[in-house]
Order: structure tokens, then sequence, then C-alpha cells
């Protein structure tokens, strides 16, 4: 079995194409990163179309209006368009959500190939709708995921063989909006857990850990509101870059909590080991590895159902599972740990278990690789059938 795989960004295609090429199995990775900044496997194995991604991420640092826009839909077209004229011979095409609708047409037709469409967040349809809500709630502009990049990525859900999904959240999302289980395939994504591990947390405070992005979509006011009765007992570290949009409505927090920007990824495993819970309420994920990285500390979850933590963990083991939206359910729960230390240091250790039994990218690759069989198998088998009642 030759796999091919395309994606614009790093994401976790190139921990897939490595798997792939592990197994033997990889054919050529298409990305539109520049080819110095793939790793892990064979250059030859690499063909890369940097131009309009570069011209994105550079366009990126100002906001003129429309521009970035057009260049995102540049960038996703083109390469599509380049992947589709050069695609080599495969059994299976493998692509990111909304950047593969030619290519998995030439991909088939040419070369009766399985056509695969990963996609790393919720339905595109629900992402958009429940962050336009979110929005609204703040009373913050929004800007709508482009029409043409929804259309896009809706017809690769109706035409790909299978769809590709990280968590049981994002599962629900699609089955909400009519798409069958038939064509989906739930595949957790890998942990690597070299990186993470707790030390001596150096003082007695009850600190609340969150790394994330400071956005809207990542629910960061919520839990501010959660735990600002709680200000005297408590501290709270937050690690990611802050978004533009939300700075105004963060003002009144800014000298109870501390916000450290962003930290390299190798250091962060000294800021979990400080905390005494980590706290994600983002309102809509794909599958947070941040969860699994703090639980890898030693740090029991308090996280929403949207963030895929129910495939990370078990509600009332490892941490808790709380509804989006909801500051009195966060401090509830950040009270439960505060009050109860010991509950606090099991739960603890329960995580740090929980996360060491999950096998790393290996697993992933292995499941991945035996979804395209089933799949192929399964494809055959209809297709024989049909040929049969005709």
């Amino acid at each position: 079995m030759i796999v091919n795989v395309g994606s614009l960004g790093r994401f976790h295609t190139f921990d897939l194409a490595r798997q792939m090429h592990r197994l033997g199995k990889l054919g050529t990775m298409y990305t539109a990163y520049p080819k110095w900044k793939v790793d892990s496997f064979p250059p030859e194995r690499v063909r890369a179309f940097p131009w309009w991604m570069m011209a994105t991420s550079a366009a990126s640092r100002f906001d003129v209006p429309g521009l970035n826009r057009w260049l995102n839909w540049r960038t996703i077209d083109s390469f599509d368009r380049w992947v589709e004229s050069r695609l080599q011979p495969c059994d299976v095409y493998h692509c990111m959500s909304a950047c593969g609708l030619r290519t998995h047409r030439v991909a088939r037709q040419r070369y009766g190939a399985l056509t695969v469409c990963d996609r790393g967040s919720s339905h595109i349809v629900y992402q958009d709708r429940i962050l336009q809500e979110e929005h609204e709630r703040w009373a913050l502009p929004y800007k709508h995921i482009d029409e043409r990049v929804i259309s896009q990525e809706q017809r690769e859900y109706v035409e790909c063989d299978i769809i590709t999904v990280p968590s049981t959240f994002v599962y629900k999302s699609f089955i909400s909006q009519g798409i069958s289980e038939k064509k989906l395939r739930r595949i957790s994504y890998g942990v690597e857990l070299e990186l993470f591990r707790p030390i001596k947390k150096q003082d007695e405070v009850f600190r609340v850990i969150c790394v994330a992005e400071v956005s809207v979509r990542k629910g960061l006011l919520y839990m501010l509101q959660a735990l600002e009765p709680l200000r005297r007992e408590i501290e709270v570290w937050i690690i990611g870059t802050v978004t533009t949009a939300i700075k105004p409505l963060l003002s009144r927090y800014e000298d109870r909590v501390r916000f450290f920007g962003p930290v390299p990824r190798s250091d962060l495993y000294e800021y979990y080991s400080q905390g005494s819970v980590f706290v994600l309420p983002s309102v809509e994920e794909g599958l947070a590895l941040v969860q699994a990285q703090a639980m890898a500390c030693g740090l029991p979850v308090i996280a929403t159902a949207n963030t895929g933590a129910e495939d990370l963990f078990t509600d009332g083991i490892e941490g808790f599972i709380v509804p989006i939206r909801s500051p009195e359910a966060i401090r509830e729960k950040v009270l439960h740990l505060y009050e109860n230390a010991e509950l606090r240091r099991e739960m603890g250790k329960a995580a740090l278990r929980r996360v060491q039994s999950i096998r790393g990218w290996d697993s992933y690759g292995d499941s991945i690789s035996e979804t395209y069989t089933d799949a192929v198998r399964y494809r055959d088998v209809v297709a024989g059938t049909q040929v049969a009642h005709s």
C-alpha cells in the first residue's frame, strides 16, 4: 500500500507521514511548508509549494481588510491545483480538509485510490456557527469562515471515501450535520511524552495553569469569571499568545492573572509542574493535547466537553469534564480540588498513570494504517456487490 499525504501546514500530518514511512507505506508528502522545515523522513519523499503560504504568513502580521482572507483562499486553492497536477501513483490519498477536493478526484479517477479527508476540528459549519455565537455573546465582531472554504470543505465531506476525526466531540458535530456514521473514523492523535514530566513544585501555592491561545474560541473569559471570587486563595497562570480582539475584555483581570505569553514547548513542563490543576475551558477544539501534556506533569484536568477531553481521561478519575460556557461549573470543580488536597493528589497520580498508558504516535500510525486497509476492503466488497447486482 502506498499512501500520499497532503497538508498546508504541520498540524499532525507530519507525524502521519513519519508513521507511514515507519511502516514502509509513504509515497509522497505534499506540503505548503518550505522543504527544509520537513524533517524525520527522507527529503526525496517531500514536495513543497511554499510560496502562497509564505505570503499568507507575512501578511498575517498586518490587519489589512480582505487581504488575509484573499491570500488564505489563494493558498488553499493553489495548493490543491498544484498537488492535482503532480500527484504520484498511490493507493491512498490522505489530505487535510479544505485543500484536497480536486486532488481527491484525480486520486480516485486516475489511480483508484482511497480518498481520506482529515478534519482536525469540528464540522466546519458547526464550527462557524458556534464561533459566531460566542463572539455575539461577548459583543465582539466576527469574521465568518470564508464561504469558498466552507463550500469546498463540504464537497470534500460528500465526495471523499472516509473522514477521519480526532475525538468524540468532533465525531458528534459531524453526526449533527447529517454526515453518515459509515463515513466517519475516530482516531485520536498520538501523544509525545518525552518532553513532559513532573518536577518538584517549588511552593505551596494553589495554582491554576492554562496553556492556550487567549481567544474567544478558547473560552478563557469563562475561566477568569469563574476564578474571580477565588482570587485571594489561588494564583492563575496563562501561557499563550493574547489575541487582539480579546484584549479589551482582559483589562479587569490583568492585576490578578499572570500572562506569560508563548513559551517554548521544551520549557512547558516547568510551568505545568508549578500548577495544582490544569483548566481548559474551550468552546470548540478538535483534540487539545495540552491536556495530555498537563497530565504527564501530574496535574488533574478540568476541561469542557468540547476539547476532546473524554477521549483522554475519565470524568471524576483524572479530572472533571464540564459544560461549555459555565463559570459556575469551573468554579465548583476548582474549589473542590482546592478544599480536598488528598483528592487533588490522587487525581494527579491517576492522570499521570493514564497518560503513561497511552501509546504515542506509533499507536496512531498503526490505527490509521488499519483504517486504510479496512476501508479499502469494505469499498471493494461494496463495489463487487454492486457489479454482481447490475
